[in-house]
């Protein structure tokens, strides 16, 4: 598996929360919105200049700011 943060999935991609490595009300927030570890998170969309993120968790779309993208840390895709 590849360790990653969610700013930096390409569009279309599926991966697994592994943490969530911010601090106070901006992680609080996040998990609030149903991020939290073990979670499946899709990148829908990225908006032209790159921000925001449209993601889909839970069955539902939200956009993100990079930022705020920058401290989901998340694993994908195939050992090799």
């Amino acid at each position: 598996m590849i360790l990653t943060n969610v700013r930096d999935l390409p569009i279309g991609v599926t991966a697994i929360v592994n943490k969530i490595t911010g601090q106070g009300a901006t992680r609080r927030r996040l998990m609030d919105m149903g991020i939290t570890k073990g979670t499946a998170i899709y990148v829908r969309k990225v908006a032209p200049l790159g921000d925001p993120i449209q993601v889909m968790v839970r069955g539902y779309e939200l956009s993100i700011r990079k930022k705020d993208a920058e401290i989901i840390e998340v694993n994908f895709g195939e050992e090799k």
